[in-house]
Formats: structure tokens, C-alpha cells, sequence
């Protein structure tokens, strides 16, 4: 995509905190804001841009997301929302704080839970086309990865999965404890109900915030904690071993690298390092 001339409304974008990819601004006209998104590189789908505004507009009204304001080949444009970023807010908050705090992230992973597609895949296309495609574990996991395919079979359904569901993508009141934004659903596709509820667990394990999720998610979805939180944990797998193969680009990934080895060496996907 060519820089934005002078006359632009875009050309004054300031990045937007707490993202890696360098690709989202904030923009302020009037007093009003706006966040920008450009697609650009090799990484991202051609249809990218529309396939995020159509998966904003389906959730909306469900989940708390931005409104779509305008979309162009390989450019999106939404609503600012209010909130603190969840990653901030965590280390603030005492034990009560972590429950509901918890609670809240824990019905939006419900939610996703409870969205049903017929296919697993990624879509394709501004349609939300799905082209399917199977997860496989890596023989790197050892005997791990025919037990978790073992668990995770246990559940056929398909749904709607955000894939990159963590604190840093969820907007909070810092009062009210609730979310008021679900962000980032570059990585979104159709797969296991658990996934969403396994990112949302892997690296924040404070008991009280882990309680918080897993009674919100059983309270919607009606699963029990503990058999809840071992599906996540195989779920998650597939993920994290993808991170982790990014160790050296960002603390997130050095430190799914440091949890795989944990994994691993102890056949146990509740391992941490």
C-alpha cells in the first residue's frame, strides 16, 4: 500500500499501543477516533480486510466489538473503544478483581463456544467461505499428541474460534470489571470449542482468575472446571507449539517456547517452565 498523501485523511495514524505487527493506528478527526488497519506483507490473506469486517459484523451485538466504518482492499477501518487492555489491568487486581475479572473473559470465550459452524477451516474469503483444513500435532510432542487428538475427540462439535482470545486482545472497565472489546481477529477460523478457552488460561494461572473463567464458561456452555480446563489445555497445543516456533521475535513467543519445553519434558499439558 503507497504512504498516505498530505490531504489524506489517514495520514496523521500514530501506532497503536501493544501491537507487534505494526500494522494498526489510531486516527483522530474532530475530536473523533478511529482505528486503522492495514494489511500489508506476504502473511496476510489478500481478502483479509474483508474477511475481519465480516467476521466484526457477525459477532456484533453478541460480543463487544467494534463497529465497522469503512473497508478497502487490504485497509479496515472501525470505533475506537473504551477499556484498559486485560495484560495492564491483571497485575493490578487482587484476588476478587481476578475472579470477575475472569468471569467476564470467561463468557466471551462461552459465547465463541456456542456459535456452531459446520466445517473446520479457515475462511477465505469477505463471504466467510471456509476452506478446510485438519490440525496435526508435531511428533515433537511424543506420545502428548495421540493423547490430546484422544481428549479433544471427545468434543466433534465446530465453532466460530477468535484463536489469539488472551488479555492483550480484551479491552476492560477498569470499574465495572467487564469487557467492553474484543480485539485482533486476524487469526480467526472454524475449529475446536476449547481453543479459545485454552489461550485464555495458557500463560495467566492465578487461581482466582482461573476459577473465574472456567465458572463462566461451564455456566454458559456447561461444562465441569477441571474436565473444561483439561480440554483447553490440549486444545491450546496446536498454538502453542506454533508460537513457540517464533521464539526471538517477541517475549510472547520466547515464552511459549520455554512452556513447549516444559510440556515436553513432562508429558503433561498442565506443565508449566
Amino acid at each position: 500500500m503507497d504512504p498516505p498523501e498530505a490531504d489524506d485523511p489517514f495520514a496523521s495514524l500514530q501506532p497503536l499501543e501493544g501491537g507487534w505487527s505494526g500494522e494498526t493506528f489510531v486516527a483522530e478527526a474532530g475530536g473523533d477516533r478511529t482505528v486503522v488497519r492495514i494489511f500489508a506483507g506476504l502473511r496476510h490473506s489478500p481478502q483479509a480486510a474483508e474477511i475481519q469486517a465480516a467476521l466484526l459484523r457477525l459477532v456484533r451485538g453478541l460480543l463487544p466489538v467494534p463497529e465497522v466504518l469503512e473497508v478497502r482492499p487490504g485497509l479496515l477501518v472501525t470505533s475506537f473503544l473504551p477499556g484498559v487492555r486485560g495484560d495492564l489491568l491483571l497485575p493490578t487486581l487482587d484476588d476478587a478483581g481476578l475472579r470477575r475479572v475472569g468471569e467476564s473473559f470467561g463468557r466471551v470465550a462461552g459465547v465463541l463456544g456456542g456459535m456452531p459452524l459446520l466445517t473446520r477451516g479457515v475462511f477465505a474469503d469477505g463471504e466467510l467461505r471456509i476452506e478446510r483444513y485438519d490440525v496435526e500435532l508435531p511428533d515433537s510432542l511424543g506420545a502428548l499428541a495421540a493423547r490430546a487428538h484422544t481428549v479433544l475427540d471427545q468434543e466433534r462439535r465446530t465453532c466460530l474460534v477468535h484463536s489469539d482470545l488472551n488479555p492483550k486482545n480484551l479491552l476492560v472497565d477498569p470499574d465495572s470489571l467487564e469487557v467492553t472489546g474484543v480485539l485482533d481477529w486476524e487469526f480467526a477460523h472454524a475449529g475446536h470449542p476449547f481453543t479459545d478457552l485454552g489461550n485464555l488460561l495458557r500463560f495467566d494461572r492465578a487461581p482466582a482468575y482461573v476459577g473465574g473463567v472456567l465458572a463462566a464458561y461451564g455456566a454458559l456452555r456447561g461444562t465441569r472446571p477441571e474436565h473444561a480446563l483439561d480440554l483447553a489445555r490440549a486444545a491450546d497445543l496446536h498454538a502453542l507449539v506454533e508460537l513457540a516456533s517464533r521464539a526471538g521475535e517477541n517475549p510472547v513467543a520466547d515464552r511459549a517456547a520455554a512452556r513447549v519445553e516444559a510440556i515436553v519434558a513432562a508429558q503433561d499439558w498442565h506443565a508449566t517452565e
